[in-house]
C-alpha cells in the first residue's frame, strides 16, 4: 500500500507541470476577440501587433522583455510619436494576444518573427529598433543579423550583458526536472507579489500591473519564460556587440540606475565590445523605467539619437 502510495505521489510530481498548463486558459480568437490592435498570420503562428502614429515618417519598432507584454511600451510609444516616428509594438511569442508555438526560443526563434512581422507589414529598412530587457537581446541579434536595415539600436535595461539570471530565475533555468515543477508551482505568486508590488508604488500603473499579473492565468506563459530563460537569455551577447561595433552601428543603451534585475555591471561589458555605444543612466529607475520612466527613456534617447 505504501510502495503504491509512493508511486502515486511520484506520479502526480512528474505529471504537476503538464496538468497546471491544462488548467490555465488557451490563448484563442475568443480571448483575443476585445484585445487592441491586429494580427498577422506569420510562418510560426498569429502575432499580436499595434501602430502608433500617422502614416508617413521613420518607424520605430520595440521589442519587450521576459514577462511584459507590448504594453509595456505604451507610455513611450506616444512620446516617440510626438518625435516624429510611426511606432510599431507586438508581442513576443508566448506572451500576451500572440501564439504559444512549441520549440526553443532562442534567438533565432524570436529574430524570425520580428523578421515575418516586418516582411508582414512591408517594413523595410532605417529603422530604429528598441529591445527591452530581454528584447535587448533580441533586438542585439536581430541587429547584428541586419545591420544595414538599422538606423540605429536603442537598448533599455537590457539582457545579454552578464549578471541575469539569478537567484530563483537561475534555479528554474539550471534544472530543468526540478525547474519546470519549482517554476509552476512558486513562479505565479512571486510574479503576482512583484506586480501588486508595482501597483502600490505607482498608483497609476494599477491597470498594466493588473494585466502583467494575469499572464500567468494563459497557457504557455510559464513553459516560454522557461524555455526563454534556458535558451535566448543563457549567452552573453559579445559576438553581436563586437560584429556592431566593426559595423558602426549607432547604439544607444538606457540603464536603470537602481535596477534590480539587470546588474549596471553590463555597462562594463559593452564598453568592452563596443566602445562607440552610447550609454546613459536613469536615475532613481528600477527595471521596469519604460512603464515609471518613459519621460527620462525618451529625453535620454532624444539626446543621444542618431
Amino acid at each position: 500500500m505504501i510502495f503504491w502510495l509512493l508511486v502515486l505521489v511520484a506520479v502526480l510530481v512528474w505529471a504537476f507541470p503538464i496538468l497546471a498548463e491544462r488548467s490555465r486558459k488557451v490563448m484563442n480568437d475568443a480571448a483575443r476577440s476585445d484585445a487592441p490592435g491586429h494580427f498577422a498570420e506569420l510562418s510560426q503562428g498569429t502575432t499580436h501587433y499595434r501602430w502608433y502614429g500617422g502614416d508617413r515618417g521613420p518607424v520605430a519598432v520595440c521589442v519587450h522583455g521576459l514577462t511584459t507584454p507590448s504594453f509595456v511600451w505604451d507610455a513611450i510609444a506616444l512620446r516617440l510619436v510626438r518625435q516624429g516616428f510611426r511606432v510599431l509594438v507586438y508581442d513576443l511569442y508566448g506572451r500576451g494576444y500572440s501564439d504559444r508555438p512549441p520549440g526553443r526560443q532562442n534567438d533565432a526563434f524570436f529574430i524570425r518573427q520580428l523578421e515575418d512581422l516586418l516582411a508582414d507589414q512591408t517594413v523595410a529598412d532605417d529603422i530604429t529598433l528598441f529591445g527591452y530587457s530581454m528584447g535587448g537581446a533580441i533586438a542585439s541579434g536581430f541587429a547584428a543579423k541586419h545591420p544595414n536595415r538599422l538606423r540605429q539600436l536603442v537598448l533599455v535595461a537590457p539582457a545579454g550583458f552578464g549578471g541575469f539570471p539569478t537567484g530563483f530565475l537561475q534555479q528554474i533555468r539550471d534544472y530543468p526536472a526540478l525547474g519546470d515543477r519549482l517554476a509552476h508551482a512558486l513562479f505565479p505568486r512571486r510574479h503576482r507579489a512583484a506586480c501588486d508590488a508595482l501597483a502600490q508604488k505607482h498608483p497609476h500603473l494599477a491597470e498594466a500591473a493588473q494585466a502583467q499579473a494575469d499572464q500567468v492565468t494563459w497557457q504557455g506563459f510559464i513553459p516560454g519564460v522557461l524555455s526563454s530563460l534556458r535558451y535566448v537569455l543563457r549567452d552573453e551577447m559579445e559576438r553581436e556587440h563586437r560584429k556592431l561595433f566593426k559595423e558602426e552601428m549607432h547604439v544607444i543603451s538606457i540603464w536603470a540606475a537602481a535596477d534590480e534585475v539587470i546588474p549596471l555591471a553590463g555597462m562594463g561589458n559593452l564598453t568592452k565590445w563596443n566602445r562607440r555605444a552610447v550609454q546613459v543612466q536613469v536615475e532613481g529607475a528600477t527595471h521596469l523605467l519604460p512603464m515609471t520612466h518613459p519621460d527620462a527613456v525618451c529625453r535620454a534617447f532624444a539626446d543621444a539619437a542618431d
